[in-house]
């Protein structure tokens, strides 16, 4: 899911970052990497916390770190701390994320200067197949009636709360589709406690909900 969000918000052909900036990117990133644990049974939440409930590594070493962190954080924390703990290191995480798709060879790295002065760091696609499988399935889900798989409805949930949905819909699909986009999103016990702890964040709403 880290991966699907970063490819979803490069530029195909430039290399640079489309859509959310800012918080609601940190956000995506955070709450992608903690539902892709999440799926894989590694972690839970109740309105108390969110916890550990396997700590067996998944092999992907940016997840394996952040689940031992989990596991090892005394006392547990809402979903809201790890959200905004997260998000704040956003950018070591895309990072990381970024250079495990350069490996992959689905993206090429590109570094130059703006201005001449100012670094610019770049990752233009060398195979945008992921990229357009991955739009074309959640538009899929979005546009048709059929009952999603959890991967599915938690990033579906993850674009709302954070500002990507215009990366899939046109805006005359995105108001025809509000109300799929919103059920989708609630489908998901996970999603729906990490869509109020970015909703907060990027608000500045209630500071007591997990």
């Amino acid at each position: 899911m880290p991966e699907e969000i970063l490819l979803l918000t490069l530029d195909d052909a430039t290399g640079r970052t489309v859509g959310a900036s800012g918080v609601a990117a940190d956000l995506a990133m955070a709450g992608a990497m903690l539902m892709e644990l999440a799926l894989a049974g590694r972690i839970d939440s109740d309105p108390d916390q969110l916890y550990q409930t396997d700590p067996a590594p998944l092999g992907e070493a940016p997840l394996d770190a952040l689940l031992a962190r989990i596991g090892a954080q005394q006392p547990p924390q809402l979903s809201r701390w790890w959200m905004e703990t997260l998000a704040k290191e956003a950018a070591r995480l895309r990072a990381a994320w970024l250079e495990r798709l350069v490996g992959r060879g689905i993206l090429k790295r590109e570094k130059g200067r703006v201005f001449w002065v100012f670094p610019d760091h770049r990752y233009p696609k060398l195979d945008d197949r992921q990229t357009r499988e991955v739009r074309a399935r959640l538009r899929g889900v979005i546009l048709a009636d059929a009952i999603p798989e959890p991967r599915d409805a938690m990033l579906i949930g993850l674009c709302r709360i954070t500002g990507l949905i215009p990366l899939l819909l046109s805006a005359e699909e995105s108001a025809r589709a509000e109300g799929r986009v919103a059920q989708l999103a609630a489908l998901e016990e996970m999603a729906r406690s990490l869509a109020a702890s970015a909703r907060d964040l990027s608000f500045g709403g209630p500071q007591g909900e997990g």
